[in-house]
Protein backbone atom coordinates (compact mmCIF):
# COMPACT_ATOMS: atom_id res chain seq x y z
CA UNK A 1 0.00 0.00 0.00
CA UNK A 2 1.28 3.34 -0.90
CA UNK A 3 1.58 5.98 1.62
CA UNK A 4 0.22 9.60 0.12
CA UNK A 5 0.43 12.97 1.40
CA UNK A 6 -1.84 15.75 0.31
CA UNK A 7 -0.94 18.88 0.80
CA UNK A 8 -2.90 22.36 0.42
CA UNK A 9 -3.11 25.70 2.59
CA UNK A 10 -5.34 27.93 0.31
CA UNK A 11 -9.43 27.99 -1.13
CA UNK A 12 -7.86 27.81 -5.06
CA UNK A 13 -5.74 24.94 -3.82
CA UNK A 14 -9.00 22.83 -2.11
CA UNK A 15 -10.98 23.56 -4.96
CA UNK A 16 -8.62 22.32 -7.03
CA UNK A 17 -7.36 19.21 -4.73
CA UNK A 18 -10.75 17.98 -3.75
CA UNK A 19 -11.97 16.17 -6.13
CA UNK A 20 -8.50 14.38 -6.17
CA UNK A 21 -9.03 13.55 -2.52
CA UNK A 22 -12.36 12.50 -3.11
CA UNK A 23 -10.89 10.20 -5.74
CA UNK A 24 -8.18 8.59 -3.54
CA UNK A 25 -10.35 7.83 -0.97
CA UNK A 26 -11.96 5.00 -2.93
CA UNK A 27 -9.17 2.92 -3.14
CA UNK A 28 -8.79 2.18 0.79
CA UNK A 29 -7.09 -0.93 0.07
CA UNK A 30 -4.81 0.76 -2.43
CA UNK A 31 -3.83 3.64 -0.98
CA UNK A 32 -3.34 5.30 2.63
CA UNK A 33 -4.21 8.67 2.31
CA UNK A 34 -3.69 11.37 4.69
CA UNK A 35 -4.44 15.01 4.37
CA UNK A 36 -2.88 18.29 5.47
CA UNK A 37 -4.08 22.09 5.24
CA UNK A 38 -1.17 24.44 6.02
CA UNK A 39 -4.73 27.37 6.43
CA UNK A 40 -2.52 29.61 4.73
CA UNK A 41 -5.98 30.43 3.96
CA UNK A 42 -8.21 29.85 6.91
CA UNK A 43 -12.36 31.13 6.97
CA UNK A 44 -11.86 30.51 2.88
CA UNK A 45 -10.11 27.25 3.01
CA UNK A 46 -12.65 25.79 5.83
CA UNK A 47 -15.58 26.46 3.46
CA UNK A 48 -14.27 24.56 0.57
CA UNK A 49 -13.38 21.54 3.24
CA UNK A 50 -16.87 21.33 4.85
CA UNK A 51 -18.65 21.77 1.07
CA UNK A 52 -16.82 18.91 -0.37
CA UNK A 53 -16.87 16.77 2.88
CA UNK A 54 -12.84 16.64 3.50
CA UNK A 55 -11.71 15.96 7.24
CA UNK A 56 -7.65 17.19 7.28
CA UNK A 57 -5.41 14.59 9.33
CA UNK A 58 -3.15 17.88 10.01
CA UNK A 59 -4.03 21.56 10.24
CA UNK A 60 -0.70 23.88 10.95
CA UNK A 61 -3.04 26.75 10.88
CA UNK A 62 -0.83 29.47 10.24
CA UNK A 63 -2.78 32.33 9.25
CA UNK A 64 -2.02 35.26 11.35
CA UNK A 65 -3.04 38.87 10.84
CA UNK A 66 -0.74 40.58 8.34
CA UNK A 67 1.78 37.96 7.73
CA UNK A 68 4.47 38.17 5.07
CA UNK A 69 6.13 35.61 2.84
CA UNK A 70 9.42 35.43 5.19
CA UNK A 71 7.48 33.96 8.12
CA UNK A 72 4.65 32.10 6.52
CA UNK A 73 7.55 30.18 4.17
CA UNK A 74 9.50 29.29 7.05
CA UNK A 75 6.55 28.08 9.10
CA UNK A 76 5.29 25.88 6.56
CA UNK A 77 8.93 24.53 5.79
CA UNK A 78 9.28 23.66 9.50
CA UNK A 79 5.89 22.35 10.37
CA UNK A 80 6.00 19.99 6.98
CA UNK A 81 8.77 18.38 8.60
CA UNK A 82 7.19 17.21 11.41
CA UNK A 83 4.46 16.06 9.56
CA UNK A 84 6.29 14.27 6.91
CA UNK A 85 8.50 12.74 9.90
CA UNK A 86 5.35 11.34 11.04
CA UNK A 87 3.48 10.22 8.34
CA UNK A 88 6.62 8.95 5.94
CA UNK A 89 4.85 8.96 2.55
CA UNK A 90 5.75 7.69 -0.44
CA UNK A 91 4.68 10.45 -2.47
CA UNK A 92 3.55 14.42 -1.27
CA UNK A 93 1.03 16.22 -3.61
CA UNK A 94 1.28 19.77 -3.82
CA UNK A 95 -0.52 22.21 -5.99
CA UNK A 96 0.49 25.20 -8.06
CA UNK A 97 1.69 28.06 -7.26
CA UNK A 98 1.25 28.78 -3.83
CA UNK A 99 3.95 29.27 -0.86
CA UNK A 100 2.35 26.28 0.51
CA UNK A 101 2.95 23.99 -2.75
CA UNK A 102 6.37 25.68 -2.62
CA UNK A 103 7.42 25.13 0.82
CA UNK A 104 6.29 21.97 1.22
CA UNK A 105 8.13 20.97 -2.03
CA UNK A 106 11.19 22.09 -0.45
CA UNK A 107 10.63 19.95 3.00
CA UNK A 108 9.58 17.09 0.96
CA UNK A 109 12.82 17.18 -1.08
CA UNK A 110 14.82 17.77 2.51
CA UNK A 111 12.92 14.47 3.81
CA UNK A 112 14.11 12.44 0.52
CA UNK A 113 10.13 12.01 -0.21
CA UNK A 114 8.71 11.90 -3.65
CA UNK A 115 7.03 15.01 -5.32
CA UNK A 116 3.73 15.41 -7.30
CA UNK A 117 2.85 18.65 -8.87
CA UNK A 118 -0.72 19.24 -9.93
CA UNK A 119 -1.07 21.94 -12.39
CA UNK A 120 2.49 22.25 -13.80
CA UNK A 121 4.18 23.61 -16.61
CA UNK A 122 2.18 27.22 -16.25
CA UNK A 123 4.43 29.59 -16.91
CA UNK A 124 4.45 34.03 -17.55
CA UNK A 125 8.26 33.84 -17.85
CA UNK A 126 8.18 37.35 -15.70
CA UNK A 127 9.04 36.91 -12.15
CA UNK A 128 7.06 38.97 -11.17
CA UNK A 129 3.67 38.65 -12.38
CA UNK A 130 2.47 36.98 -10.91
CA UNK A 131 3.97 37.23 -7.76
CA UNK A 132 5.28 35.42 -5.95
CA UNK A 133 3.33 32.61 -8.11
CA UNK A 134 5.56 33.17 -10.75
CA UNK A 135 8.98 32.21 -9.02
CA UNK A 136 6.87 29.43 -6.73
CA UNK A 137 5.68 27.43 -9.35
CA UNK A 138 9.22 27.35 -11.04
CA UNK A 139 10.92 26.39 -8.21
CA UNK A 140 7.81 23.83 -6.85
CA UNK A 141 9.03 22.59 -10.68
CA UNK A 142 12.60 22.16 -10.20
CA UNK A 143 12.08 19.68 -7.35
CA UNK A 144 9.08 17.74 -8.18
CA UNK A 145 9.50 14.00 -9.39
CA UNK A 146 6.00 13.90 -11.21
CA UNK A 147 4.37 16.61 -13.00
CA UNK A 148 1.08 16.74 -13.79
CA UNK A 149 0.64 19.31 -16.93
CA UNK A 150 -2.56 20.93 -17.43
CA UNK A 151 -2.58 21.12 -20.99
CA UNK A 152 0.34 20.53 -23.92
CA UNK A 153 1.44 24.42 -23.38
CA UNK A 154 2.47 24.15 -20.22
CA UNK A 155 3.95 20.37 -20.62
CA UNK A 156 6.40 22.08 -23.31
CA UNK A 157 7.11 24.84 -21.15
CA UNK A 158 8.98 21.56 -19.11
CA UNK A 159 10.06 20.22 -21.50
CA UNK A 160 11.91 23.51 -22.46
CA UNK A 161 13.44 23.54 -19.04
CA UNK A 162 14.63 19.91 -19.47
CA UNK A 163 12.36 18.06 -17.69
CA UNK A 164 12.42 14.16 -17.97
CA UNK A 165 9.36 13.93 -20.46
CA UNK A 166 8.62 10.32 -19.15
CA UNK A 167 7.79 12.53 -15.80
CA UNK A 168 5.01 14.80 -17.56
CA UNK A 169 2.07 13.67 -18.22
CA UNK A 170 -0.87 15.99 -19.66
CA UNK A 171 -4.02 15.48 -17.44
CA UNK A 172 -6.11 18.49 -18.04
CA UNK A 173 -7.07 20.76 -15.14
CA UNK A 174 -8.69 19.38 -11.81
CA UNK A 175 -10.72 22.52 -11.30
CA UNK A 176 -12.63 21.61 -14.41
CA UNK A 177 -13.37 18.17 -12.23
CA UNK A 178 -13.94 20.15 -9.09
CA UNK A 179 -16.65 22.63 -10.80
CA UNK A 180 -18.85 19.71 -12.11
CA UNK A 181 -18.86 17.97 -8.78
CA UNK A 182 -20.18 21.02 -7.63
CA UNK A 183 -22.55 22.04 -10.47
CA UNK A 184 -24.11 18.77 -9.67
CA UNK A 185 -23.86 19.28 -5.78
CA UNK A 186 -25.34 22.62 -6.40
CA UNK A 187 -28.45 21.09 -8.10
CA UNK A 188 -29.96 20.44 -4.55
CA UNK A 189 -28.16 22.86 -2.50
CA UNK A 190 -28.56 25.86 -0.70
CA UNK A 191 -27.00 28.11 1.74
CA UNK A 192 -27.16 31.15 3.34
CA UNK A 193 -24.52 33.11 0.87
CA UNK A 194 -27.19 31.75 -2.03
CA UNK A 195 -29.82 32.54 -0.49
CA UNK A 196 -29.02 36.27 0.02
CA UNK A 197 -27.46 37.02 -3.84
CA UNK A 198 -31.18 35.10 -5.10
CA UNK A 199 -32.95 38.52 -2.75
CA UNK A 200 -30.34 40.69 -3.71
CA UNK A 201 -30.05 40.60 -7.30
CA UNK A 202 -32.44 41.52 -10.06
CA UNK A 203 -31.43 38.18 -12.52
CA UNK A 204 -33.53 39.60 -15.70
CA UNK A 205 -30.58 41.95 -16.09
CA UNK A 206 -27.51 41.06 -17.55
CA UNK A 207 -24.89 40.01 -14.06
CA UNK A 208 -21.35 41.19 -14.74
CA UNK A 209 -19.39 39.21 -11.85
CA UNK A 210 -15.78 41.13 -10.94
CA UNK A 211 -13.17 39.47 -9.11
CA UNK A 212 -9.90 41.21 -8.17
CA UNK A 213 -6.96 40.89 -5.88
CA UNK A 214 -3.88 40.72 -7.42
CA UNK A 215 -1.06 42.82 -5.59
CA UNK A 216 0.30 43.52 -9.03
CA UNK A 217 -2.87 45.80 -9.36
CA UNK A 218 -2.71 47.46 -6.11
CA UNK A 219 -2.56 51.05 -6.52
CA UNK A 220 -3.42 53.04 -10.04
CA UNK A 221 -4.11 49.76 -11.14
CA UNK A 222 -6.86 49.03 -8.76
CA UNK A 223 -8.31 52.52 -9.40
CA UNK A 224 -8.39 52.52 -13.60
CA UNK A 225 -10.17 49.19 -12.71
CA UNK A 226 -12.49 50.98 -10.72
CA UNK A 227 -13.31 53.52 -13.01
CA UNK A 228 -13.49 51.29 -15.45
CA UNK A 229 -16.80 49.41 -13.49
CA UNK A 230 -18.02 53.06 -12.80
CA UNK A 231 -18.59 53.74 -16.28
CA UNK A 232 -19.81 50.50 -17.54
CA UNK A 233 -22.52 50.18 -14.64
CA UNK A 234 -23.86 54.02 -15.60
CA UNK A 235 -24.04 53.62 -19.34
CA UNK A 236 -25.73 50.15 -19.54
CA UNK A 237 -28.78 48.36 -17.98
CA UNK A 238 -26.67 45.71 -16.46
CA UNK A 239 -26.07 44.52 -12.62
CA UNK A 240 -22.07 44.55 -11.38
CA UNK A 241 -21.56 42.01 -8.41
CA UNK A 242 -18.41 42.81 -7.10
CA UNK A 243 -17.11 40.31 -4.43
CA UNK A 244 -14.47 42.38 -2.37
CA UNK A 245 -11.39 40.71 -1.34
CA UNK A 246 -10.79 42.03 2.20
CA UNK A 247 -7.14 43.37 1.62
CA UNK A 248 -6.92 47.13 2.58
CA UNK A 249 -5.08 47.77 -0.89
CA UNK A 250 -8.30 47.09 -2.47
CA UNK A 251 -11.10 47.59 0.13
CA UNK A 252 -10.07 51.43 -0.28
CA UNK A 253 -10.18 52.03 -4.07
CA UNK A 254 -13.77 50.05 -4.89
CA UNK A 255 -15.45 51.45 -1.68
CA UNK A 256 -14.27 55.10 -2.64
CA UNK A 257 -15.30 54.72 -5.94
CA UNK A 258 -18.01 52.30 -6.38
CA UNK A 259 -19.63 52.38 -3.14
CA UNK A 260 -23.05 54.68 -4.16
CA UNK A 261 -23.57 53.51 -7.94
CA UNK A 262 -27.37 51.79 -7.44
CA UNK A 263 -26.44 49.13 -10.37
CA UNK A 264 -23.39 48.00 -8.88
CA UNK A 265 -23.36 45.51 -5.56
CA UNK A 266 -20.20 44.97 -3.38
CA UNK A 267 -20.68 41.90 -1.35
CA UNK A 268 -18.27 40.52 1.15
CA UNK A 269 -16.04 37.12 -0.30
CA UNK A 270 -18.22 34.18 -1.30
CA UNK A 271 -17.79 30.53 -0.22
CA UNK A 272 -16.72 28.58 -3.34
CA UNK A 273 -20.13 26.99 -3.61
CA UNK A 274 -22.08 30.51 -3.60
CA UNK A 275 -19.57 31.73 -6.39
CA UNK A 276 -19.99 28.80 -8.22
CA UNK A 277 -23.53 29.20 -8.29
CA UNK A 278 -23.35 33.16 -9.22
CA UNK A 279 -20.36 32.54 -11.77
CA UNK A 280 -22.97 30.14 -13.84
CA UNK A 281 -25.92 33.00 -13.24
CA UNK A 282 -23.40 35.52 -14.94
CA UNK A 283 -23.44 36.86 -18.61
CA UNK A 284 -19.67 37.54 -18.38
CA UNK A 285 -17.28 37.61 -15.57
CA UNK A 286 -14.44 40.40 -15.61
CA UNK A 287 -11.43 39.10 -13.29
CA UNK A 288 -8.00 39.32 -12.26
CA UNK A 289 -8.16 35.02 -11.02
CA UNK A 290 -6.71 32.63 -12.85
CA UNK A 291 -8.76 30.07 -11.74
CA UNK A 292 -11.78 31.86 -13.10
CA UNK A 293 -9.66 31.66 -16.55
CA UNK A 294 -9.88 27.93 -16.17
CA UNK A 295 -13.40 27.72 -14.93
CA UNK A 296 -15.92 29.99 -16.62
CA UNK A 297 -14.96 28.21 -20.45
CA UNK A 298 -16.68 25.22 -18.98
CA UNK A 299 -20.23 27.04 -18.19
CA UNK A 300 -19.80 28.87 -21.45
CA UNK A 301 -19.37 31.99 -19.58
CA UNK A 302 -16.78 34.57 -21.06
CA UNK A 303 -13.77 35.97 -19.16
CA UNK A 304 -12.27 39.41 -19.60
CA UNK A 305 -8.79 39.44 -17.95
CA UNK A 306 -7.07 42.34 -16.03
CA UNK A 307 -4.11 41.60 -15.98
CA UNK A 308 -1.22 42.17 -18.90
CA UNK A 309 -0.05 38.59 -19.49
CA UNK A 310 -1.43 34.98 -18.25
CA UNK A 311 -0.13 32.00 -17.47
CA UNK A 312 -2.91 30.21 -19.14
CA UNK A 313 -2.59 31.30 -22.85
CA UNK A 314 -4.57 28.31 -23.93
CA UNK A 315 -7.75 30.02 -22.82
CA UNK A 316 -7.04 32.82 -25.09
CA UNK A 317 -5.82 31.05 -27.93
CA UNK A 318 -8.91 29.05 -27.89
CA UNK A 319 -10.84 32.56 -27.71
CA UNK A 320 -12.53 31.62 -24.48
CA UNK A 321 -10.64 34.65 -22.68
CA UNK A 322 -9.36 38.07 -23.55
CA UNK A 323 -6.66 40.17 -22.02
CA UNK A 324 -7.45 42.93 -21.10
CA UNK A 325 -5.21 44.73 -18.59
CA UNK A 326 -6.33 47.28 -16.01
CA UNK A 327 -6.80 50.38 -18.79
CA UNK A 328 -10.05 51.68 -17.90
CA UNK A 329 -11.02 52.45 -21.64
CA UNK A 330 -9.91 48.36 -22.98
CA UNK A 331 -12.17 47.12 -19.91
CA UNK A 332 -14.86 49.31 -21.16
CA UNK A 333 -14.39 48.96 -24.70
CA UNK A 334 -14.62 45.20 -24.51
CA UNK A 335 -17.15 44.97 -21.89
CA UNK A 336 -19.71 46.73 -24.57
CA UNK A 337 -18.50 44.46 -26.74
CA UNK A 338 -19.89 41.54 -25.19
CA UNK A 339 -23.20 43.61 -23.79
CA UNK A 340 -23.83 44.91 -27.37
CA UNK A 341 -22.67 42.58 -29.94
CA UNK A 342 -24.05 38.89 -30.05
CA UNK A 343 -21.47 37.41 -32.33
CA UNK A 344 -18.81 38.18 -30.36
CA UNK A 345 -20.23 37.42 -27.33
CA UNK A 346 -21.44 33.78 -29.10
CA UNK A 347 -18.07 32.88 -30.48
CA UNK A 348 -16.07 33.12 -26.75
CA UNK A 349 -19.32 31.57 -25.01
CA UNK A 350 -19.08 28.74 -27.34
CA UNK A 351 -15.64 28.07 -27.50
CA UNK A 352 -14.05 24.92 -26.64
CA UNK A 353 -12.66 24.98 -22.77
CA UNK A 354 -9.37 24.01 -23.36
CA UNK A 355 -8.48 22.91 -20.10
CA UNK A 356 -10.08 19.67 -19.60
CA UNK A 357 -13.17 16.69 -19.34
CA UNK A 358 -13.50 16.16 -15.68
CA UNK A 359 -11.61 13.31 -15.82
CA UNK A 360 -7.85 14.98 -14.48
CA UNK A 361 -8.63 13.09 -11.46
CA UNK A 362 -8.52 9.81 -13.07
CA UNK A 363 -5.70 10.55 -15.11
CA UNK A 364 -3.40 11.39 -12.11
CA UNK A 365 -4.18 7.91 -10.21
CA UNK A 366 -3.95 6.05 -13.78
CA UNK A 367 -0.24 7.22 -13.72
CA UNK A 368 0.36 5.83 -10.24
CA UNK A 369 -0.90 3.10 -10.24
CA UNK A 370 0.95 1.92 -13.53
CA UNK A 371 4.06 3.36 -12.29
Amino acid sequence: MEKILIVFGTRPEAIKMAPLVKEFQKYPDRFDVKICVTAQHREMLDQVLIFFDICPDYDLNLMKPNQNLFQLTADILVGMKNIIEECQPDYVFVHGDTTTSTATALSAFYSHVKVCHIEAGLRTFDKNSPFPEEINRQITGRIADLHFAPTKTSSDNLLAENVNPKKIFITGNTVIDALLMAQEKLQSYEDEEIVNLKALLNFTKKIILVTGHRRENFGDGFISICNALKEIALNNDVIIVYPVHLNPNVQKPVNEILGNIHNIHLVNPLGYPAFSWLMAKSFFIITDSGGVQEEAPSLGIPVLVMRSNTERPEAVDAGTVKLVGTNSASIVYESTLLLNDKDIYSKMSLAHNPYGDGKSVLRILKTLQDA
